[in-house]
């Protein structure tokens, strides 16, 4: 485990990233609260481009907790077969649907605890909730995050809460509300699990990894 940056090191770090993609996006494809919070949950374990690809006709017929009611367990099933986990997945989706049409009016309530009473929602599926749809600058850790904070010296810890943590105490607050995608970007395409992309890294000479490739 690398040790954690100085201020002075977070602060070229993150002002680099923000030069090479001032207004990073999610990659997940939505249109309001509600359909943001099912691409989230159904993403466990799965690619963004895989949900994409099967949200797309699911999302233009129920796009609301009450329409996707209306469509039901079955007929939700059969949009979201491609991904992993897609059984469990639908039960949770159409039980999330009705405790948001039964206690909330229907709406996405925008606080961590209540987001993740809903059924399938954890701490990171809320934080990318807030931080996407809310401007929230909470931190979704997911595994491309703990490996390149970790490796990197960006965010030390043992587990995705001790990350989070290290994160918010120690990323300057100006770059707080874009940090974590910038850091799952850097993660997916460039820091990759093996034979990380160092070569083409634009933070290599202010990263504490020592087995840096060509």
């Amino acid at each position: 485990m690398a040790k954690q940056l100085s201020y002075h090191r977070m602060r070229e770090i993150f002002e680099r990233l923000q030069a090479s993609e001032p207004e990073p996006k999610g990659e997940l494809e939505h249109v309001n609260a509600f359909t943001l919070l099912v691409a989230v949950a159904l993403s466990a374990q799965a690619t963004d481009a895989g949900v994409n690809k099967a949200t797309r006709k699911l999302f233009q017929i129920a796009d609301t907790p009450q329409k996707m009611l209306d469509l039901g367990e079955a007929g939700l099933t059969e949009h979201i077969k491609t991904i992993g986990l897609f059984r469990q997945k639908a039960k949770n989706v159409i039980k999330l649907s009705r405790i948001l049409v039964e206690e909330y009016d229907g709406v996405v309530p925008n606080s961590r605890a209540a987001l993740q009473s809903l059924p399938g929602v954890g701490r990171k599926t809320a934080n990318v909730v807030l931080n996407m749809w809310w401007h929230f600058p909470a931190q979704a850790v997911d595994t491309h995050i703990f490996r390149v904070g970790n490796r990197a010296g960006i965010a030390v810890g043992k587990d995705v809460v001790a990350v989070e943590r290290a994160i918010e105490d120690n990323v300057p607050v100006d770059f707080q509300q874009h940090a974590h995608h910038w850091l799952i970007l850097h993660g997916r395409y460039i820091c990759v699990a093996r034979k990380p992309k160092c070569g083409a890294c634009h933070i290599r000479d202010l990263c504490e990894y020592e087995d840096k490739t060509q």
